[in-house]
């Protein structure tokens, strides 16, 4: 372990903990619509609350550019953070200053208490000293459990690790030892799923990827631009032609890493996109020049699942069709479900993370059987780019 967690924080009662938390949660008519970020939190607060620290709550809520926004309080986040922990959470209506303090000065042992959006400050988001030393001013030990936040060199996310005794939270914990998994030193063979519309989008990421995998699956509008790039006509398929000397160099470089490309041999073709649309399956080289390829077809399944049933470890991001519409869903949900079962039979890693990925392993009803999944968004890309997390590397500069 190259970072502390809160195995290595001891005699905590009536310490001052700033624990920065994601709670940066979809909100309908007031009311949270999705508690996933919150629930992955608890665990840590309730820790530290059953220690008898004092839970001092860090955390953003939308982009207010700096200035408090009454839609983006996080006041309105509250109740469902009360809910989930089964414990009351008190609230300041600023992050630092007298508001902060006086509510803080105010607190017991064990309590729970939230401060406002750090969003609402300038100098959160820039980092600036002051600021940070003012954030720093309300605690005696930083813990970071907003991983998902990692990849900005924030002051509530990097900032406080240069004032405070710094600790991995056990949600940043359990992400960064299964990242380690993933990618950092994982058993071979690896395999890398990446789907999702656009090429463009990923360029970083498969860059990296072929360095670092043994195979990778291109699945999704994406593999059309790989398809075309070799000369095969891919009708109305969502494509970027412009990028083929891209999806070229990609692969001259996987060839030369020893990475195996695994793109689509055959796919499901449609005129329209819409739910039931009339489909069938053809090769990827008999694509009509009047329809589009929305799924990988059945050959193309059993490839993917026969790399995924030699591989020891499996990263995931991206869903390999348009799986948020019948029948264009079936490849994905199959895919899915095989690396669920070696899961589950102990035969393989399986992390996966990206926010249309949780949703296809959620509709594909496997997200539980995987080793982990990731609800960081940006910060999980970031980290499968290869590019630096200052969040996370801060905390493992102060072990």
């Amino acid at each position: 372990m190259t970072f502390k967690t809160l195995d290595d924080l001891t005699d905590i009662a009536g310490k001052r903990v700033l624990v920065r938390v994601d709670l940066n949660v979809p909100v309908k008519d007031g009311v949270v619509t999705d508690a996933t970020r919150i629930e992955r939190v608890a665990p840590t607060i309730r820790e530290l609350s059953e220690k008898g620290a004092k839970v001092i709550l860090l955390a953003h809520f939308g982009r207010p550019k700096g200035e408090p926004v009454a839609e983006m309080s996080l006041k309105t986040i509250a109740p469902a953070v009360e809910d989930i922990l089964d414990q009351r959470v008190h609230f300041a209506a600023d992050c630092i200053g007298d508001k902060a303090a006086n509510a803080i000065a105010e607190m017991n042992d064990g309590d729970v208490l939230l401060l406002e959006n750090t969003r609402f400050h300038k100098g959160e988001e820039k980092n600036e000293p002051e600021f940070v030393k003012a954030l720093a001013a309300n605690g005696d030990i930083y813990v970071n459990d907003a991983f998902s936040a990692a990849h900005r060199a924030h002051a509530s996310t990097e900032g406080l690790a240069h004032h405070l005794p710094a600790y991995a939270g056990r949600t940043m914990q359990a992400e960064l030892e299964a990242l380690e998994k993933g990618l950092g030193q994982p058993k071979r063979p690896v395999v890398a799923i990446v789907g999702g519309a656009k090429v463009s989008t990923k360029i970083d990421l498969l860059q990296n990827l072929v360095k670092k995998v043994d195979a990778l699956v291109i699945g999704g509008g994406m593999a059309n631009t790989f398809i075309a790039a070799k000369g095969i006509n891919v009708g109305k398929s969502l494509c970027e032609h412009d990028l083929a000397d891209t999806a070229k160099a990609i692969i001259a470089a996987a060839a030369e890493a020893g990475c195996a490309i695994v793109l689509p041999e055959d796919g499901v073709v449609a005129r329209e996109f819409k739910a039931g649309a009339d489909n069938e399956v053809v090769d990827v080289t008999a694509i009509p020049a009047d329809a589009m390829m929305l799924d990988v077809g059945p050959k193309s399944i059993a490839a993917v699942n026969d790399w995924i049933s030699k591989a020891e470890t499996l990263v995931w991001n991206g869903p390999l069709g348009a799986f948020e519409i019948a029948p264009f869903d079936k490849a994905t949900v199959a895919v899915a479900k095989h690396a669920a079962a070696r899961t589950r039979q102990g035969s393989l890693v399986s992390v996966a993370g990206g926010g249309d990925t949780v949703a296809a392993l959620n509709h594909a009803e496997v997200t539980e059987d995987f080793s982990y999944v990731s609800t960081a968004g940006g910060a999980f890309l970031e980290w499968m780019e290869g590019k630096p997390l200052p969040g996370v590397d801060i905390l493992k500069q102060q072990n």
